[in-house]
């Protein structure tokens, strides 16, 4: 069992995931699919007179402040043109997609943090009317149905809250979540950089393998977006996940080429 997250920028090549996915799948590989969406929600957001805010945690960590407005813009490309998309490119290819978000079935499900503390200006303040959360629970039961129907699972956020609301989590982790929930041997998560750099701007900087706590003391190359890819590469091989590899969704062969190592590894036994 392989699960594949793909990132939403504007460089991932989808037509050459999907090549690949296909490829796999007549191979006999069993394999589920996640996916963003962040660049072309950003510019519906701009069109949509709700331009994006992105927030810093206390930890360091940064994401998408989603209120209620914010939620229904982010389903709108999630739910909709990002993961239609993607099933259509699929279903050209002859494999038998099946596109669903978190929320249905209550497939991811969570805490919603209705209010969370953010950094600004160097000071801690407090958001309300947040509808952002975390996944603690995958209903691998229902995956492993579909799987079993010959159906390939290609899974977005939102998730569910535990009072059945819809709400923000983050694609990283949540497919983490997935991989650990289905005893994954890998979860790739592909983007658009060729794996952890010290230097964003040096490729000869790629780091091929991290330590498995690397967090608990992070070096100071690990920040923005990268830091939360690895809290969930953290939290899937924490769940029993074989080896993570944080690979370059763009080109061809981007899921092969990930398999195969290219990119960051990051085992526990590292």
């Amino acid at each position: 069992m392989i699960v594949v997250k793909v990132g939403g920028g504007d460089e991932i090549d989808l037509d050459a995931v999907c090549d690949d996915i296909a490829a796999l799948l007549k191979e006999g590989v069993e394999l589920v699919l996640v996916h963003g969406g962040s660049k072309e929600t950003n510019r519906v957001a701009e069109a949509l007179g709700h331009p994006p805010r992105f927030v810093t945690s206390p930890s360091g960590y940064t994401s998408r402040h989603t209120d209620r407005k914010a939620l229904e813009i982010f389903e709108m490309v999630y739910c909709g043109s990002a993961n239609k998309g993607i099933v259509e490119r699929l279903q050209q290819r002859g494999v038998n997609a099946l596109g669903m978000s978190g929320l249905d079935g209550r497939l991811w499900q969570g805490r919603r943090k209705k209010a969370i503390k953010i950094v600004e200006d160097g000071r801690t303040q407090v958001l309300r009317d947040s509808y952002t959360g975390t996944v603690d629970t995958v209903d691998a039961d229902l995956l492993r149905a579909l799987l079993g129907r010959g159906l390939l699972p290609v899974l977005t956020p939102p998730a569910v809250s535990e009072d059945g609301e819809a709400m923000n989590v983050d694609g990283d982790r949540a497919a983490g979540a997935t991989a650990a929930a289905l005893g994954a041997e890998a979860l790739l998560l592909l983007s658009d950089v060729p794996g952890v750099m010290q230097d964003i701007h040096d490729p000869a900087s790629l780091q091929a393998t991290l330590p498995f706590g690397i967090l608990e003391d992070p070096p100071e190359f690990v920040a923005g977006r990268m830091r939360i890819k690895l809290r969930g590469a953290s939290e899937a091989l924490a769940g029993g996940v074989g080896r993570v590899v944080i690979g370059d969704g763009r080109g061809p062969h981007a899921v092969r080429n990930a398999l195969a190592g290219a990119g960051t590894t990051l085992r526990k036994d590292t």
